[in-house]
């Protein structure tokens, strides 16, 4: 059997070598990249097993571009692993949001893929402005589920960073934490930002529901 190396967030390591086909993977936090490509270079495993949220990142697109550059490890396989557990080709390229816009890095990956991402939970489609603070600054909501939301801002935003959100458009703001899953910076026709997806901390699903209705009325 050819070795796997399985690069994800420290808190989530242990969960996932629960899965069947990683028990025996050698796990690496993706805060430990550096040593993780050393191990991938030398021990050229047959499968890198890499969490979303930090292949979504600069760093974790450098860390696949540097595999794929690689012709002593062209027969290495880099597999994306959602929240589901289901595993997508990663494939590093620039983004074209089709408004001007190019983010750093997102994954290839099929629509269907690209559809579930981390999602938990089904998520609307924001189609007018609506007033989101993240830490106090302005952003503007791309979509929203009970459990997570998709924002931009100029504020930097980091994976694993803690956010406060103040969701405005109700008849009381909601507000609770979250905490960054994956960004990517983006350079608009407005200026410089960050796309960002936030899981929420504390928020009652109740209230977050309700406030999708008002929005979507």
């Amino acid at each position: 059997m050819s070795l796997t190396v399985l690069i994800a967030a420290y808190d989530h390591l242990a969960a996932l070598q629960q899965h069947s086909d990683l028990t025996s993977a050698e796990a690496f936090a993706d805060t430990d990249a550096l040593k993780a490509l050393d191990a991938i270079t030398r021990q050229r495993p047959g499968i890198v097993v890499i969490e979303k949220p930090f292949a979504a990142t600069s760093r974790g697109a450098a860390l696949i571009n540097r595999i794929k550059a690689d012709p002593a490890l062209a027969a290495c396989e880099i597999r994306i692993l959602e929240a589901d557990g289901v595993y997508t080709r990663g494939v590093a390229r620039p983004l074209d949001g089709g408004d001007g816009t190019a983010s750093v890095v997102a994954l290839a990956a099929s629509p269907a893929a690209i559809d579930r991402g981390t999602r938990r939970a089904p998520r609307v489609a924001i189609t007018r402005e609506i007033a989101v603070l993240i830490d106090g600054n302005p952003a503007t909501l791309i979509n929203i589920s009970v459990v997570g939301a998709q924002v931009t801002t100029p504020l930097a935003l980091r994976p694993n960073q803690r956010v406060r959100i103040s969701l405005e458009e109700a008849e009381r703001p909601v507000r609770f934490n979250g905490v960054v899953a994956w960004a990517t910076y983006e350079m608009a026709k407005d200026g410089p930002r960050y796309r960002a997806g936030i899981n929420f901390h504390d928020a009652s699903p109740d209230m977050v529901m309700r406030f999708i209705e008002t929005i979507t009325a």
